[in-house]
């Protein structure tokens, strides 16, 4: 089996550049012929998996459209009524189930959503900013002339100068081996994982063909993503390291028991005393561990660590959870200023980072991960404690792991992250794209 890689968008299963420079764009749908026009012209920009080592302009340009987006596009509602709930609804009138409450409560959103003004996105990346500035340019000539849809927010992403994500970890360095991707799994990848989990069109886990709404035209080859903006309090995070440990080795270690990895990227599995850059530079030893035989019981990495929830990998062996279901390909990219080091008081900036979760079934592999995983720990037997990097913090506000002389218990942790916009949204392939901006108003 092999995919479709000229039909896929290529944010999908490609590894985006190291440095790099993007910008989400959203936009406003008012007219749905105006919409169409647009994306007739964005069409031949469109980066596909097969373009993506040779992009034209020398940058990535993908497209996606919110449930609100596709009705106002003209989508038939018999097609719409048949996407997933998660979709239709979407993020923000989940927020109670997802844990997005307190100061990540929707109505303190600063990027639209769906449901007020949040229609159809663009991603653009690109090696260079001028790369970047570049492909926006011709995303702006797509609307030349046409009324009825508007730009109603954009935001710069990339890479931070340190390659570092605000807290101050390495990022990126763990994702699933897709069945028909072509090449081979690096070690700690696994199993393959079916190509179904990810794109539609295809086997999922579950032995079953994962489908998409309305002709197969539309959904082949297409997925979901959960994109969510997230405030980094950096201050505050620094601020609770200092008062955890009395010097900066025992910061260090701290953050790397709450995250799982050492800033450096370098895996507590493999090195869980001290740091050991020269793993992560190893793309054959930074993911090569598993905790089933090794660690189960996390001495090395704490069971309601970051990473351990977000991917548990053979840690829920012999229990009742098959964490196959719940797995997502992961996009992260930086947002706004870097806070200078050693400065521990919040400066006003706005910054974060901007997360494009790729999925096949939001309902069991983004919103599960997010609502038991993320910020629920009864399926490590942790309770009501939550991630301690991101997780919420109204029903638990500590973390607990095992350590020498004896287990350490943190407590007080505050909210070191917030959510600022989130939205589920749905990439159509290449021919999905097209077939959009062929059809007829209602008669899709």
């Amino acid at each position: 089996m092999s995919l479709e890689l000229n039909d896929i968008q290529g944010t999908v299963l490609n590894n985006r550049p190291m440095p790099y420079f993007g910008a989400y764009v959203a936009f406003r749908i008012e007219d749905a012929a105006a919409a169409r026009t647009m994306l007739k012209r964005l069409i031949p920009r469109v980066t596909s998996c097969a373009d993506w080592a040779a992009p034209t302009q020398d940058a990535w340009l993908n497209v996606a459209f919110t449930w609100e987006g596709l009705r106002r596009l003209g989508l038939a509602q018999d097609i719409l009524d048949a996407f997933p709930i998660e979709f239709r609804q979407g993020m923000a009138a989940r927020s109670a189930f997802l844990g997005d409450v307190g100061r990540s409560d929707p109505s303190l959103w600063d990027f639209p959503h769906g449901n007020n003004g949040f229609h159809a996105g663009l991603l653009v990346m690109a090696s260079t900013a001028e790369g970047r500035d570049g492909m926006l340019d011709l995303g702006r000539r797509a609307l030349d002339g046409l009324d009825g849809i508007d730009v109603v927010a954009h935001l710069d992403v990339g890479v931070p100068p340190t390659m570092r994500e605000h807290f101050g970890f390495v990022d990126g360095l763990s994702r699933p081996f897709i069945e028909g991707q072509g090449g081979e799994p690096l070690p700690g990848q696994g199993k393959p994982t079916k190509a179904g989990e990810f794109i539609l069109g295809y086997e999922n886990e579950l032995g079953e063909l994962a489908r998409g709404p309305g002709p197969e035209a539309l959904w082949r080859n297409g997925t979901y993503a959960a994109i969510r903006k997230i405030y980094q309090d950096v201050a505050a995070f620094r601020q609770y390291l200092r008062q955890a440990a009395r010097d900066a080795a025992g910061q260090e270690k701290v953050a790397a028991k709450m995250m799982g990895r050492w800033r450096s990227g370098c895996p507590l599995a493999l090195s869980p005393d001290v740091d050991d850059p020269s793993i992560v530079a190893d793309p054959e030893r930074n993911n090569a561990f598993a905790y089933y035989e090794d660690d189960l019981n996390g001495a090395k990495t704490p069971v309601g660590c970051h990473i351990r929830r977000v991917n548990p990998r053979d840690g829920l062996q012999d229990t009742m959870a098959y964490a196959r279901l719940h797995q997502l390909l992961r996009r992260g990219a930086a947002y706004g200023p870097l806070l200078p080091e050693e400065v521990m008081e919040d400066d006003g900036q706005d910054r974060g980072i901007v997360l494009a979760l790729i999925n096949a079934n939001p309902g069991r592999q983004f919103e599960f991960v997010q609502s038991q995983w993320v910020n629920d720990g009864d399926f490590v037997s942790q309770g009501l404690r939550s991630d301690p990097i991101v997780g919420r913090r109204d029903r638990s506000d500590d973390f607990a792991f095992p350590d020498k002389p004896v287990r350490r218990r943190l407590t007080g942790l505050p909210d070191f992250t917030a959510t600022r916009g989130g939205e589920h949204v749905f990439l159509p392939s290449i021919r999905g794209l097209q077939w959009l901006a062929d059809m007829q108003t209602g008669n899709a």
